[in-house]
């Protein structure tokens, strides 16, 4: 296999050849067909996220072809296309999991943070956390899905049934999110980083009704908000921009220290909340909202030895839509 490989934080990946892998006792081995290039991979590279594993192969958008597999798993998942996302494991046991909330076990593990991920030709993953894919869809367009995607619609769900939408920061996972929107007659309001005036323009292409800069109020009172960007000072501006009894959810694994809030902005039932990873429901029901609401996804695609340029065009905000890694 080849894989794109962090060896120490903050240093560009590397391309190393190794033996395939093989499956464990209730793992699948995949071979990758793509890997969509995520906020999060950004966080673990700089160091934001600690204690990742290394050396770490990122990646947590995973489409690909099950090749192999481990003792314990049906036989017909052999030759299945899955999706491997983000939760790549949990306990089963603790009592968040026993609870139904999987997505806050005590001792999970992460793709492309404390497993190796899909930045590679090849990938393990646990085959209780690989979603079955229809044989006919379209890998490239499917990854974005992954993260992007299912963060999006957990966000969306925590920010209740409101008809005026913000989102903060458009990229892969809000050009997804107002396609959801449009579908549920929920009106968008879009929100870039000051003078990205092609930022503005692909959410206006993709149906916003509003787009406008950071800095700015939007033209109506907003029901929720939700902050893709991980932008600690874009908290107090998002309090400011939703109705009382509004809810600012914030979306991302990662964000800069939110600075001091007057009560003010927060009375009237306003709420913040933070969405911390995703549950295998989550993708039950977003994958079934996706086919209904005819979701496209935007994507640039690279070549896995392009790893490192994907990765830097989405720092820089050169990207529209979302990046895929395709082996």
């Amino acid at each position: 296999m080849k894989a794109m490989v962090l060896e120490r934080i903050g240093a560009p990946l590397r391309l190393l050849e190794a033996r395939d892998p093989r499956p464990s006792k209730g793992q699948l081995l995949v071979r990758v067909e793509a890997c969509g290039v995520c906020r999060t991979d950004l966080h673990v590279l700089a160091g934001e996220l600690p204690d990742p594993k290394l050396p770490l192969v990122l990646g947590h958008e995973i489409v690909g072809r099950v090749i192999a597999t481990g003792l314990d798993v049906a036989g017909e998942m052999l030759g299945k296309r899955v999706g491997v996302p983000w939760l790549g494991h949990t306990c089963g046991c603790c009592s968040f999991c026993l609870a139904g909330t999987e997505n806050l076990c005590d001792t999970p593990g992460f793709t492309g943070y404390t497993i190796d991920g899909g930045f590679a030709t090849h990938v393990v993953a646990d085959a209780n956390y690989a979603f079955v894919l229809p044989d006919n869809s379209d890998p490239v367009a499917t990854a974005p899905l992954l993260c992007a995607g299912l963060i999006g619609w957990r966000s969306l769900k925590m920010a209740g049934e409101g008809k005026a939408i913000g989102l903060y920061g458009f990229g892969a996972a809000a050009h997804v999110l107002a396609q959801v929107c449009r579908w549920r007659q929920q009106s968008v309001y879009a929100f870039v980083r000051p003078g990205d005036e092609a930022g503005k323009q692909f959410a206006l292409e993709l149906g916003a009704a509003w787009a406008g800069f950071s800095d700015e109020r939007p033209p109506v009172k907003l029901d929720a908000a939700i902050l893709f960007a991980p932008v600690g000072e874009l908290v107090p501006r998002a309090l400011a921009a939703v109705r009382k009894g509004g809810t600012v959810v914030c979306g991302g694994i990662y964000m800069s220290d939110i600075p001091s809030i007057a009560y003010r902005l927060l009375w009237g039932e306003r709420r913040i909340i933070s969405v911390a990873n995703l549950t295998r429901l989550d993708a039950h029901e977003f994958f079934g909202i996706a086919k209904a609401a005819g979701i496209r996804t935007i994507t640039a695609t690279y070549p896995l030895e392009r790893a490192n340029d994907a990765l830097e065009d989405l720092r820089d905000g050169r990207l529209k839509g979302a990046a895929v890694l395709v082996p």
